[in-house]
């Protein structure tokens, strides 16, 4: 065991504990830093793509950008940090996801070091006895890896983890909601010990300040010793359905891997990585964390119960968050996790002038590229009784949050640089259309970026999805190319009416 580094120098105004948490974008973290501003910790989240943070309205929080596969980035995240929570793992980079999480892992423990990091708290996975998976070997090998630097490791190692959001509890979700019948691999009869995000959250937060947890593996889990099928019926029960579950041995953790994009819409390599280590039992040996952090833990059906009420509970914060309940139309049983097309256009137009013709998007039918293929997709909805063709804009240039702009609604605004409609037409769906503007970096001209997510609803909102994919790759490259030459003949005629001077 290391021993205990000395305490950092403390910050001139505020002398709680600095805690760190590295990969605050993550499912973990976007949970881990409100828990820990709840209960009072000093707290500073980091993440690659700071936007992202920003987004998510953490009063008192620090927010800095860092990158674990980025050194240079290191010693500003970690500064005067008394505990450093790592949640970091790259499982939805493809097949070299084991190399880029060593790589990091080995980065961030030099650089805690160095920053005279107290404590490294890391969540793990639970390991079985010769594991295939090698998302499985990843998780092991990343504690170890920690552990080589002088920083005192905490690995807190959990298996499925009951919230919604989490990509083993969102898999199950979806297979609930949108099969009624299901043929399955012989990994439903698995046995794990899955654990609330509640539970979770309170034991990460408790190990970090216990010198007794200092250099320690602890398992999480449950009260609860049960199957996937265990748990995929209890979901069932308590949202009214009744799937019909056949399991064979013929459909293998990587054969089923394949078939699960097509009735979720958990990211495939996410829920590939996750479905290969299905095979194993996961049973958690959590007396040594119960002892260290006593709490009542909640079962099953109460861990399924609280993921439902907080999912319904869920809304939209500072911008749109991917699952937020706001966004599924307020329809929990849509898919959590965001399907997703778009393009970017560069020019030489002021961001100004670009952030003018989005705000104008839709005006009298126009969406400015490929208007037929716009109007055909609205008279489709009003044929089916929906919103297209029988509202009208406020104001033919400027939006506010709660516009309609023909059957898209305006949910999120930042003046400038970001604006963000709800799909109100009828499809087995929900759908949010983003479009962003930034100024390019060097001061010359500016780009315009316009994404579509999509939660589907069930087999049906997936198919749909997949057949409109090159509708909206062609469309949204088009639409931005054609937002910034709009954006640079309007700049190019101001500066002309400049240069004129009045008459």
């Amino acid at each position: 065991m290391h021993p205990e580094a000395p305490p950092s120098q403390a910050r001139p105004g505020d002398a709680r504990p600095l805690h760190v948490v590295f990969g605050a974008s993550g499912y973990i973290g976007s949970n881990l830093v409100p828990e820990l501003l709840r209960t009072g910790r000093r707290v500073r989240a980091t993440a690659r793509n700071v936007e992202v943070l920003e987004g998510r309205g953490w009063s008192g929080a620090e927010l800095v950008r860092a990158d674990a596969l980025d050194p240079a980035t290191l010693p500003g995240a970690l500064a005067g940090a008394d505990v450093a929570y790592y949640l970091v793992h790259s499982m939805a980079a493809g097949s070299n996801f084991g190399a880029i999480d060593r790589e990091a892992a080995a980065n961030f423990a030099k650089a805690a070091a160095a920053a005279g990091v107290r404590r490294i708290v890391y969540l793990g996975g639970l390991i079985p006895p010769n594991p295939r998976s090698q998302h499985l070997k990843s998780r092991a090998e990343t504690g170890d890896v920690l552990r080589q630097g002088p920083v005192p490791v905490t690995e807190v190692r959990a298996g499925m983890i009951i919230g919604p959001g989490s990509a083993a509890y969102e898999v199950i979700r979806d297979l609930v909601n949108h099969l009624p019948a299901m043929i399955t691999p012989s990994w439903v009869r698995s046995v794990s010990t899955p654990i609330a995000l509640p539970d979770l959250l309170a034991y990460l937060v408790g190990v970090a300040e216990l010198p007794e947890a200092a250099g320690r593996i602890l398992d999480a889990g449950g009260p609860d010793a049960v199957t996937y099928e265990q748990i995929m019926r209890c979901y069932g029960r308590l949202v009214g359905r009744q799937p019909r579950i056949l399991a064979v041995p013929v459909l293998t953790p990587r054969l089923s891997s394949y078939w699960l994009r097509f009735v979720t819409s958990v990211p495939t390599n996410v829920a590939r990585a996750l479905v290969e280590g299905l095979e194993h039992d996961f049973v958690a040996d959590d007396a040594h964390l119960r002892a260290l952090v006593p709490r009542r833990l909640m079962g099953l059906e109460e861990s399924i119960r609280a993921a439902i009420e907080a999912d319904r509970a869920h809304t939209a914060t500072a911008r749109w968050v991917e699952g937020a309940i706001a966004c599924r139309n307020y329809h929990p049983e849509y898919g959590f996790y965001a399907m997703r097309a778009g393009g970017t256009a560069y020019g030489p137009a002021s961001a100004d002038d670009v952030f003018r013709v989005v705000c104008a998007i839709g005006e009298d039918g126009d969406w400015y590229y490929a208007n037929v293929l716009w109007w055909l997709r609205r008279a489709a909805d009003w044929l089916v009784g929906g919103p297209s063709f029988r509202r009208t804009r406020r104001h033919p240039a400027e939006l506010r949050v709660g516009d309609v702009v023909d059957s898209w609604r305006v949910i999120a605004l930042e003046p400038g640089r970001r604006l963000t409609l709800l799909m109100e037409m009828r499809a087995p769906g929900a759908g949010v259309q983003e479009l962003v503007v930034k100024p390019n970096p060097d001061g010359s001209g500016s780009s315009v970026t316009a994404t579509a997510y999509w939660h589907p609803a069930g087999v049906a909102g997936l198919a749909y999805w997949y057949a409109l994919v090159p509708a909206h790759l062609f469309i949204f490259r088009g639409l931005t190319r054609a937002i910034m030459r709009r954006a640079s003949a309007a700049s190019a005629h101001s500066g002309s009416e400049s240069l004129r001077g009045p008459k």
